[in-house]
């Protein structure tokens, strides 16, 4: 087997197995920074993902094809990336229910 069809293999296998496997550095970056933008106030930020890492913001990720998810423990928040839309969503739990936020990332090509 080609070495490419054995990554994607493994990768598969990982997720199936609910386990977070990294990219390798033939199909992504090691780092990136990804702006993101609360389009209700403006307000911008940067997170940071390391996909030999498997982490985002330092903290631990699931990395797929459609989406980057990781738990903040600083903030609480469930945060999942929709590698496609852009789109970025923030769950948060609470003793009153918890809320959703809606954010969008500028994701490069």
């Amino acid at each position: 087997m080609r070495a490419a069809t054995v990554t994607r293999l493994i990768f598969g296998l990982g997720l199936v197995a609910g386990i977070s496997v990294p990219a390798t550095a033939d199909t992504q970056p090691g780092e990136t920074a990804i702006t993101c933008t609360n389009p209700a106030s403006g307000a911008s930020w940067q997170v940071k993902i390391d996909y030999s890492r498997a982490t985002a913001d330092s903290n631990p990720a699931r990395i797929s094809d459609a989406e980057i998810s990781w738990h903040d423990r600083s903030d609480g928040g469930n945060y999942t990336l929709d590698r496609k839309s852009g789109e970025l969503t923030v769950i948060v739990a609470s003793s009153t229910g918890g809320y959703f936020l809606h954010h969008r990332c500028k994701l490069q090509n």
